[in-house]
C-alpha cells in the first residue's frame, strides 16, 4: 500500500482544560479530497488548524509525506489553507493575486502566466483577470482565492467552509467548479463542512465528527447508507424511530403516514407544505419525537397517523 500523503494519528487539542479534539486519527491519500463532515462546534476546523500548525497538539501526531510536523511552523508546511473569507491582497489584480505565490518561488515568468491562464480558464475567471477584489462578488472571490492557493502548489489544501458566506444560488456551481480544480491539479485536500450534501458531493470520503471525536470514516454512500449512531443519522437527514427491537433511522422518503390501529404508536402533523416537486410533512409522536416526511400529496393538519416504512437502518441510542 502506498504511502498516505496526510497521516492524523491520535491527534487531541485543548483549550485550557477543554479537550476539544479527542485522539482523532485517519489518513489522506495522494489526490484524494476528505470531507471532516460534523455539527457546528464539532472541532472540524480547530482539528484543520491543528494540521496547519496553527493550534498546537495536547497528544499525537501530524504527518505530511511521512515527515513529522511536531515544531514546523505553517508557513514551511507546504500546505495551503482557505477559510471563509479569501483575504485576497486588495491592491492586486486577480491577475496578480493568483500570480503572487509562484513568483515568490521564483518560477519563469512564462510559465507563471501560463498557470495563471490555465487557473483561469478551470475557475470562470478569465474575463476578471484585471479587476481588484472589491470589484468581484464573494463567489468569485472564493475563485480567485483558491486558485491563488492551487498556484503555489502546497502539498496539502485545506479548505474551511469555503462556501459558508456564498449565495445559495450559486453554491452548487462553485461545489463543481471547485472539485473539479482540485482534480486537475492532482490537489490532495481536507474539507470542512456542516452541510452534508456539500461534503457528500466533494468527496471521495467523509469522515464524521462529533463533540472532538471521530465517529466514522469511509466513501460517502457507506457512511450515509449505514450510518451508526442515532446522532449520526439525525445529522444526515434520517428520522430515528423508536421500535420495540431499538431505534430505526429511516429517510424522510421511506416514510408513509397511515390511519393507526388501536394501541399503535401515532404522530400529529404539525405542519405540511411544498418542497420542489413534493411535499414536506412535520410531525410530532406521541412520545414527543419529532419526524419529517416527504410525499407526493400533503397531510392534513392535525390529522394522527402512524407510520409505516421501507428499508430502515439500526443504530446505536445516544448516550444518556
Amino acid at each position: 500500500m502506498a504511502s498516505p500523503r496526510l497521516e492524523v494519528d491520535a491527534v487531541s487539542v485543548r483549550w485550557g482544560r477543554q479537550e476539544v479534539v479527542r485522539s482523532v486519527s485517519f489518513r489522506v491519500d495522494d489526490g484524494e479530497i476528505l470531507s471532516l463532515l460534523g455539527p457546528n462546534g464539532s472541532g472540524k476546523t480547530t482539528l484543520l488548524r491543528a494540521i496547519a500548525g496553527f493550534e498546537p497538539l495536547a497528544g499525537g501526531t501530524v504527518r505530511l509525506d511521512g515527515r513529522d510536523l511536531a515544531g514546523v511552523p505553517p508557513y514551511r508546511r507546504s500546505v495551503g489553507l482557505l477559510a471563509q473569507e479569501p483575504a485576497l491582497f486588495p491592491g492586486r489584480s486577480v491577475a496578480e493575486n493568483i500570480a503572487y505565490a509562484p513568483l515568490l518561488q521564483r518560477r519563469a515568468v512564462s510559465e507563471v502566466r501560463a498557470l495563471v491562464d490555465r487557473l483561469a480558464d478551470l475557475l470562470s475567471l478569465a474575463s476578471l483577470l484585471d479587476r481588484r477584489p472589491a470589484q468581484l462578488s464573494g463567489g468569485e472571490r472564493q475563485r480567485v482565492a483558491l486558485a491563488r492557493t492551487l498556484a503555489a502548489r502546497p502539498r496539502l489544501v485545506l479548505l474551511d467552509e469555503p462556501f459558508a458566506s456564498v449565495d445559495v444560488e450559486i453554491r452548487a456551481v462553485l461545489h463543481a467548479e471547485f472539485r473539479a480544480a482540485l482534480r486537475d491539479f492532482g490537489a490532495t485536500a481536507v474539507h470542512v463542512t456542516h452541510d452534508r450534501d456539500e461534503g457528500l458531493f466533494l468527496a471521495d470520503r467523509i469522515a464524521l465528527l462529533f463533540d472532538g471525536r471521530l465517529e466514522a470514516v469511509g466513501p460517502p454512500a457507506d457512511v450515509y447508507g449505514h450510518p451508526r449512531s442515532a446522532r449520526a443519522a439525525r445529522f444526515l437527514g434520517y428520522n430515528v424511530l423508536a421500535t420495540t427491537d431499538g431505534p430505526v433511522a429511516v429517510l424522510p422518503e421511506a416514510l408513509e403516514a397511515v390511519a393507526p390501529s388501536p394501541g399503535e404508536r401515532t404522530y400529529t402533523v404539525r405542519a405540511s407544505g411544498p418542497v420542489a416537486e413534493r411535499f414536506l410533512s412535520v410531525l410530532v409522536g406521541d412520545d414527543g419525537a419529532r419526524v419529517t416526511l416527504r410525499s407526493d400529496h400533503p397531510l392534513p393538519v392535525a390529522t394522527v397517523v402512524a407510520l409505516r416504512w421501507s428499508g430502515g437502518v439500526r443504530v446505536a441510542a445516544d448516550d444518556p
